[in-house]
């Protein structure tokens, strides 16, 4: 080696920054818990100056408002325990008197659970109100219909005859003569009526006799006509030749005639 040329000496490593960065980090915790706890401090100081000043606001009324309030509250409260021990002086005496009332029990009826105090009041206030209302009357007993005049008045017998072979008109000129009449004296009109259809009414009558006799259990001779009419039935039409080839129609009419029966008053 020359004597100019100088021995290059070993750099050393930079560890002052890492030490000075590690110190600084604990600072910064400490600084940031100081601002944290500065607001809550803060906080604090303001809400005792805020009741400071609400008590210096309090008047005297203020203060008697409030123990008048504080009266109202204790006046309520006794009044509501005075009408929890009525309750239980009253459910006590509706118990006694239901169990007064009962007769005894077999075992296993004894086993049963006492009912609750809500089905206890119903049943007082049911047993109340019973005692209270008036006895009703005993309902009348129904009634079994019997057969008698009234309802025999009632009956209406019918009897009718259909396609009868002849015209309404001519029916009616009969039936006129025999309505509202008693059943012995249309039967004597009818024996006496020259017209053919009068046969007819005839024996229409006496069916209708005979339908009251059997079916309704009535007496023939206590009968009148109610009603009697005749209706129009179809036509049947033929024809008959003519002079000079032409064909005339003949209408043959039908007819149906139609008694009502009933009791006499």
């Amino acid at each position: 080696m020359s004597p100019e040329e100088t021995p290059e000496t070993p750099e050393t490593p930079d560890t002052e920054p890492e030490a000075t960065a590690a110190e600084e980090a604990p600072k910064r915790r400490r600084r940031s818990r100081k601002k944290a706890e500065e607001p809550t401090e803060v906080a604090a100081e303001l809400s005792s100056d805020d009741a400071d000043e609400e008590d210096a606001d309090e008047t005297p009324e203020d203060v008697e408002a409030e123990e008048a309030a504080a009266d109202v509250m204790l006046e309520a409260d006794a009044e509501a325990e005075g009408e929890t021990e009525e309750e239980a002086e009253a459910d006590a005496e509706a118990d006694e008197e239901a169990l007064a009332d009962l007769e005894p029990v077999d075992e296993e009826e004894a086993e049963a659970p006492a009912p609750s105090r809500r089905r206890r009041r119903r049943g007082a206030a049911a047993e109340s109100e019973e005692a209270e209302a008036p006895p009703q009357a005993p309902a009348p007993a129904p009634s079994r219909r019997r057969r008698g005049s009234a309802e025999r008045r009632d009956v209406v017998v019918r009897a009718q005859a259909k396609y009868v072979r002849s015209s309404a008109r001519k029916a009616r000129l009969v039936c006129d003569h025999i309505r509202g009449k008693s059943v012995e004296e249309a039967r004597a009109i009818l024996a006496h009526t020259s017209r053919a259809v009068a046969r007819d009414w005839s024996k229409l009558l006496e069916s209708a006799v005979a339908n009251a006799e059997n079916n309704h259990e009535l007496v023939g001779e206590d009968l009148y006509v109610k009603a009697v009419h005749a209706d129009e039935g179809p036509t049947i039409r033929r024809f008959r030749p003519r002079a000079m080839g032409r064909a005339t129609r003949i209408r043959k009419r039908t007819s149906h005639l139609t008694i009502l029966l009933t009791p006499k008053d």
